[in-house]
Order: C-alpha cells, then sequence, then structure tokens
C-alpha cells in the first residue's frame, strides 16, 4: 500500500512537472506558445471591434468608408510587416539606429525553425504584426469622413515606416536608445507611446491640417449605430487582455498581474464616466459609457506590467477625469477630432505614461536601484518617462505634418466638398451600409 502511494505521489510530481515545463522536444514551451497563439488571436479580434467602434459612431453615408480605414491596414500593414516591418522595428540597430534591420526577418525568411524564450519566432512576429496593423487604424477616426481612400493608404503606407518603425524599435528592440534609457529603460509594456500616443498626437496633427468636416462645429453629427459602438467596445475590451497580458511573451506571473491591472483599469474608467456624466447631465449615457472604458484600457497600456491593484484603480479613474475635459475643449478650440482618437487614445495613454512613474511595485524599483547602483525614485522615472513622452510627440508630429502635406499636393488628401456632402461610401465605394436609409 506503501509502495503504491509512493507511485502515485511520484507521478503526480512528474505530470506537474510536465505541465510547468511543458517543453517539448523542439524546446518549445507549449504553455507560453498556447497563451501568445491565443494571444495573437485575440489583438486581430480588436481590428474588427475598432471597426465597429468607429463605424457606429459616424453618420449613416460613411459607415462602410470609415470601417474600411481599419480593416484595409490588415492588408496594407500586414504584408509590409512581413516584407520589411518586422526587420525594421526588431532588426539590429543602423542608421544611427533610427531603424532596425536583420536579414532573417526580411520575408521572415531566417526564422523557420527559430524559437525564441520557448516561443516559435513566427508567433511572435504575428504578435507584434497585429499591434502594427491597429496604430496606424486609430489615427482614422481624426480623420473620418472627409479623406480620399488612396489619400488614406499612402499616409498608413508612409506612416507606419517613419513613425511606427523608428519609435517601436527605440523602445522595444534589444538595443534601442529608449529601451536602455535609464536603469530598465522607458516602461511602456503595451504600446503606450508606440501605438497609442504615436497614434494621437499625428491624428491632431492630420485632423488640424485637414480642417473640419463641412458644418462643423455648428451642425451636430449623430452616430449612426451607438448598438454597434458598444459591441465594438466590448470586443476591444475582451482583446485588450491579449493586447497587454499577451506583451509579457510568456505564461506566467507577469502575465496575470497584466490581466488583472487591464480588467480594474477598463472598470474603473467606465464607471468614473458615467459618475461624471450623471454628475454634469443627470444622465449616464452608453457613448460616455464606451469612452470611459477605453479611457481606462488606454491609460493602464503601457503601466499594466508595474504597477498594484490600487494604482489601476486611480489611473482608470484619472483618465477617464482628463480624457472627458480634453473633449470638452474640442468644439471651443475648434478642431474636428472626429470620433476623439486623441482626445482619448493620446491623452490617456500619455497620462499612463507618465503617472505610473509613482505606482510601480516596491519591486520593480528595488531592481531599478540595483542596476542603477543608488536608490531609484518614482521622480527619476518619471523624467525617463517623459523623455519617451517627448520624443514620441516630436517624431510623430513633424513626421504626419510633413506626409500629409506631401500626400496633399501629389495624389490628394482632403476630399472635395461635393463628395463629402454627398457621403463617402456612395462616392469612393459605389456602396451603402444600410439598404434602407440613404441619407
Amino acid at each position: 500500500m506503501k509502495k503504491r502511494t509512493a507511485t502515485m505521489t511520484l507521478a503526480a510530481l512528474l505530470t506537474l512537472q510536465d505541465s510547468a515545463f511543458a517543453l517539448s522536444g523542439h524546446g518549445v514551451d507549449t504553455g507560453s506558445t498556447s497563451w501568445m497563439l491565443v494571444s495573437t488571436a485575440l489583438v486581430l479580434l480588436m481590428v474588427p471591434g475598432l471597426a465597429m467602434f468607429y463605424g457606429g459612431l459616424v453618420r449613416t453615408k460613411n459607415v462602410l468608408s470609415t470601417m474600411m480605414h481599419t480593416f484595409v491596414s490588415l492588408a496594407i500593414i500586414g504584408v509590409l510587416w512581413v516584407i520589411c516591418g518586422y526587420s525594421l522595428t526588431f532588426g539590429k540597430s543602423i542608421l544611427g539606429g533610427f531603424w532596425g534591420w536583420n536579414s532573417d526577418f526580411f520575408l521572415l525568411s531566417g526564422i523557420d525553425e527559430t524559437i525564441t524564450h520557448g516561443i516559435p519566432e513566427y508567433i511572435i512576429a504575428m504578435f507584434q504584426g497585429k499591434f502594427a496593423i491597429i496604430a496606424p487604424a486609430l489615427i482614422s477616426g481624426a480623420i473620418a469622413e472627409r479623406v480620399w481612400f488612396k489619400g488614406y493608404i499612402a499616409f498608413i503606407t508612409l506612416w507606419f515606416l517613419f513613425v511606427y518603425a523608428p519609435l517601436c524599435h527605440w523602445i522595444w528592440a534589444p538595443d534601442g536608445w529608449l529601451f536602455n534609457y535609464g536603469p530598465k529603460g522607458v516602461i511602456d509594456l503595451a504600446g503606450g507611446l508606440v501605438i497609442h500616443v504615436s497614434a494621437g498626437v499625428s491624428a491632431l496633427v492630420a485632423a488640424l491640417y485637414l480642417g473640419p468636416r463641412q458644418g462643423f462645429p455648428k451642425t451636430v453629427f449623430h452616430p449612426n449605430n451607438l448598438v454597434m459602438t458598444m459591441m465594438g467596445a466590448g470586443l476591444l475590451w475582451v482583446g485588450w487582455f491579449g493586447f497587454n497580458a499577451g506583451s509579457t511573451l510568456g505564461s506566467g506571473l507577469d502575465t496575470a498581474r497584466a490581466l488583472t491591472m487591464t480588467q480594474i483599469s477598463a472598470a474603473s474608467g467606465a464607471l468614473a464616466w458615467l459618475v461624471i456624466e450623471s454628475w454634469i447631465y443627470k444622465k449616464a449615457t452608453a457613448l460616455g459609457f464606451v469612452s470611459g472604458i477605453l479611457a481606462g484600457l488606454v491609460v493602464i497600456t503601457p503601466a499594466a506590467g508595474v504597477v498594484l491593484p490600487g494604482g489601476a484603480l486611480i489611473l482608470g479613474a484619472l483618465s477617464s477625469c482628463l480624457c472627458y475635459w480634453v473633449l470638452t475643449l474640442k468644439t471651443r478650440l475648434g478642431f474636428d477630432d472626429s470620433l476623439d482618437c486623441f482626445g482619448i487614445h493620446g491623452v490617456g495613454s500619455g497620462l499612463g505614461i507618465l503617472m505610473l512613474s509613482f505606482f510601480i511595485r516596491g519591486s520593480w524599483m528595488a531592481e531599478a536601484s540595483a542596476i542603477q547602483g543608488r536608490a531609484w525614485s518614482s521622480l527619476d522615472q518619471f523624467l525617463v518617462q517623459l523623455t519617451g513622452l517627448g520624443v514620441t510627440i516630436l517624431l510623430a508630429g513633424s513626421v504626419t505634418l510633413i506626409l500629409c502635406v506631401g500626400i496633399e499636393k501629389t495624389i490628394g488628401f482632403r476630399i472635395d466638398a461635393e463628395s463629402e456632402m454627398i457621403g463617402l461610401d456612395q462616392t469612393l465605394h459605389g456602396e451603402t451600409g444600410y439598404g434602407l436609409t440613404k441619407s
């Protein structure tokens, strides 16, 4: 009986060991690999989620055009990423560190048998590629209902090459200068700077350059389908778990932390926006609720790996308060950020980049202090984060302005007044989003 018990105990221990390490014969950590496969799918789910979110907010005559702006990024950036994008972002620094390059990453030709951190390199490449796809798609929210489709395609292509790729290399590549700035680099777990601030700043510059839609701000532009917008927000919330938790490139404690902080901040942001609207207007709107969800999600994107639950609660609420206030300035200042890309993504994630410095867990600060050789404070990290924010604003803003001018002067960017009045679905795509209505 004792022998049988000992045998069963040993078998149980071996089973637990296999589950814990789960390495295949090729050195693949099957647990982490499985999670990264799921995370990649979750981030891809955010693309139709964003399309639905944006598509429901515009007027009926522009719903398909707006959704196409998001979906076309899957094709344009999806191809560019395989050809050169992965190499430009995660290859070794070239041209003074502006871009990276690795011939093995060109056409993904040299990674067929590569395993990195126990995960096939193909999966890491595809996971990172989904980030590159959604980043330029965010910008479309600021210039919705008033741009040529060909001009938009040219814009996101060049923006990816000259804004996203270098910025991603600086912040996430092992030899990127912002990755190595300070004892542990600029903290940006899942793209607060790389994606949301860069897209938000570029969105503002593009919106200012192109000018407002006809009738703005005197005309009220009502959303055509808030039900679709709410469903889109729900898909974004779900997808964000892969977005943040998948960015740990593993399946362990850090993954659990990132997922938990993401949930907490999103809920906190949504609740805070409801409280604000209920206090001011005595009503809680669906649009306000989904705006609060996004505010909570974007603020925690850079911070999910380093803050504790209390910090996530505070950041989510603070983000909704700040984003709400910034959106009230839009009409007063007269800039037409159509779907609030700058007001939520740029502002909320910028807040997260800076404020995370004051909510970092003690173990992270202890590691930073050991590396630096002196006590590393929240103020020290704040200055590192501020540098990253300033660099992102400068790069995204200046390059976007150059791209807008160049595209407008060549193939055209701002659509003509008559086509804008008819609607982009008909004039650019020859279709209608809803068969029963034309307005």
